[in-house]
């Protein structure tokens, strides 16, 4: 996640120069990566909705364990086993914590397999945080980035329900066929 936006050149001629007409807008294309100023990590409770987020400045092995030990400070000590989803991303798999997993056995680490991203149930949570923390908004600093995520996660956790794999559902009226006559079948 960038704190800053990269617009590109102006390609636009907004007024006739020698009798051209003025030209439509363009935007130069831009795949290049940008420095990343820091990084967010995030964990859920799909059972209750409720979530935990902090933010880094740096993602390596060292964020990582911490983060777990907020994990593990956030949930109630009554939970018996705690299964933790991961992407194949290197410092998950690490000595670290592979030795904070040995130092907390009731944590069990699920690795999805590569490309499968749609079998966590987080996916679509980082898009639901993403769209209450940062959608329509500019950012100049990365404290900005910071307290819109912190205040979307209170959001969330005053509002939150269980959080269900697969389709959304939308509240609809059903539809009713209306005042129309039944079909009647004719047999020739």
């Amino acid at each position: 996640m960038s704190a800053r936006t990269h617009h590109g050149q102006a390609l636009v001629r907004p007024h006739p120069v020698g009798g051209l007409l003025a030209e439509r807008a363009k935007m130069e294309l831009d795949y290049g990566r940008r420095p990343t100023e820091g990084f967010v990590f995030g964990a859920l409770q799909p059972h209750t909705g409720e979530c935990l987020t902090h933010t880094y400045e740096r993602r390596n092995i060292a964020t990582f364990v911490d983060f777990l030990d907020r994990i593990e400070a956030w949930i109630a000590q009554d939970i018996e086993r705690i299964y933790v989803v991961l992407d194949n991303l290197t410092s998950h798999a690490a000595y670290d914590v592979l030795l904070f997993n040995l130092a907390h056995p009731r944590w069990e680490f699920v690795f999805q397999p590569k490309r499968c991203a749609y079998l966590n149930l987080i996916e679509p949570w980082w898009k639901t945080l993403k769209s209450l923390a940062l959608k329509g908004r500019r950012f100049e600093l990365w404290a900005e980035v910071e307290r819109a995520v912190e205040r979307a996660t209170e959001y969330w956790n005053d509002h939150r329900h269980p959080f269900i794999w697969g389709r959304r559902r939308r509240h609809r009226q059903p539809t009713h066929l209306g005042n129309a006559a039944v079909p009647v079948s004719v047999s020739i």
